[in-house]
């Protein structure tokens, strides 16, 4: 039996794309048996960053963490989906939003948001400084 309270299962995000999709492994995990939070930081960082390199078409770099929070733990063996949008594109920059769904391995089938956050990416030329993005 799981240590964690049952919940209304998630529904998954209809609004935004699949991007990535990971299981955690025992070397990830913290003291607690948790999956470390600074691994689940880098794989959102990594999810984020898909959509915009479509737009970015060259270097970029992760200018802002704006928001992330985690909602509950992940844990050894759950299959995480990360699904992420476009909100916001500047003239260098854009910014998206990522939710991070657990499917529970002893409950496939049934999703629990475990995180979400705000990350703006930033297009960089060969010297590391902003550049305006590409014309659409």
């Amino acid at each position: 039996m799981s240590d964690i309270p049952s919940r209304t299962p998630a529904t998954l995000p209809t609004d935004k794309e699949l991007v990535l999709k990971v299981i955690p492994m025992p070397a990830d995990t913290n003291g607690n048996g948790d999956i470390f939070g600074g691994w689940v930081m880098a794989q959102v960082d990594l999810a984020g960053s898909v959509l915009p390199a479509r737009h970015v078409q060259g270097r970029m770099a992760t200018v802002a963490v704006n928001e992330f929070v985690f909602k509950h733990p992940v844990r050894v063996g759950d299959i995480l989906s990360f699904f992420s949008s476009v909100t916001r594109v500047g003239r260098t920059s854009i910014t998206v939003e990522v939710e991070v769904y657990a499917e529970r391995f002893a409950e496939q089938g049934n999703y629990v948001k475990v995180t979400e956050a705000r990350l703006t990416y930033v297009a960089i030329d060969a010297d590391g400084r902003p550049r305006p993005l590409p014309v659409r």
